[in-house]
């Protein structure tokens, strides 16, 4: 079983200019991210769009990615949904198609109890043969995995990993504490704190378009203990990273990607593209960082 290490991109999902998913970009784009150093891949994440997505094209992208990376990187598969029985076929689906991992959010609706976050969860590692990233992201949730119902998650046999999503980076002081070895944390928002912290590894949306320096910024952290270098490294990439954070995560990323010659196409409903001034100032930031995407 691979060990997960580093930082893994939560990979947008692209559509063809009639919004039609787009597996031949796809294919290219997970080529340019392993070229460019990533550690690992995320599809059908927030970012990923998946509830916007129907279930043959949720298994498309998932068959897509892990083919396209071939076993050279991990690739863990978004497999959340409201219903515990579907996060059981999509979890199973994806150990079938090759996935490495699954990760795996809250039901967000529901509101669950702590006994039912512990049924969900069990269930669903109890279905599979592979390690599950659970994912705490309470802003869009409205469910809260605090470091206690963490540790006692991370008594389930299965669930190995988390990506703390929330701004309050002493959780992942915490959860360690709280853990030990039987859970290892990914930051989500927050990348290079959470390395200091201890985490082993950034679930990022920035490194969609920026893969090889946010890759480098775990390294300097976790590999080569230079602090000082990894914050400069950091503070020059912090407008890209905050460019992708809030309400148009998904939407300026993709513009990045446009504007940098990948046609990533326009979020699905009811996101719409970014307006444009904020486009504009996304080509700004493309050209300011030498941004592009190669031909492939």
């Amino acid at each position: 079983m691979k060990k997960f290490r580093g930082t893994f991109t939560v990979t947008i999902t692209p559509f063809d200019t009639s919004g039609v998913l787009d597996t031949d970009a796809l294919k290219r784009f997970v080529e340019w991210q392993i070229a460019e150093g990533i550690h690992g891949l995320i599809p059908l994440g927030s970012t990923g769009e998946f509830l916007s997505l129907s279930n043959d094209e949720t298994t498309a992208v998932a068959e897509t990615t892990i083919q396209a990376a071939a076993g050279r990187v991990p690739v863990i598969v978004g497999t959340g949904a409201e219903d515990t029985r579907e996060v059981v076929r999509r979890s199973r689906e994806a150990e079938r198609l090759g996935a490495d991992g699954v990760m795996i959010i809250p039901p967000f609706y529901s509101t669950p109890t702590e006994d039912e976050l512990y049924h969900h969860y069990k269930t669903a590692a109890d279905a599979i043969g592979i390690p599950v990233m659970i994912y705490n992201n309470p802003a869009v949730t409205n469910v809260d995995l605090t470091p206690s119902i963490v540790a006692r998650l991370s008594t389930i046999e299965g669930c190995k990993y988390i990506k703390e999503s929330t701004l309050e980076i002493l959780r992942v002081r915490d959860i360690i504490r709280l853990c030990g070895d039987r859970l290892t944390v990914f930051g989500g928002v927050l990348g290079f704190e959470s390395f200091v912290e201890g985490a082993e590894g950034w679930v990022a949306v920035a490194s969609n378009v920026a893969p090889g320096p946010m890759a480098r910024l775990f390294e300097l952290v976790a590999d080569e203990g230079n602090i000082p270098k990894a914050r400069a490294l950091y503070l020059h990439w912090l407008p890209i990273i905050e460019a992708v954070f809030g309400p148009y995560f998904v939407g300026g990323t993709k513009s990045l990607l446009n504007h940098m010659g990948f046609g990533a196409g326009d979020p699905r409903p009811p996101r719409l593209p970014i307006p444009a001034p904020l486009d504009a100032d996304m080509a700004a930031l493309v050209k300011r960082f030498g941004l592009r995407f190669p031909a492939i």
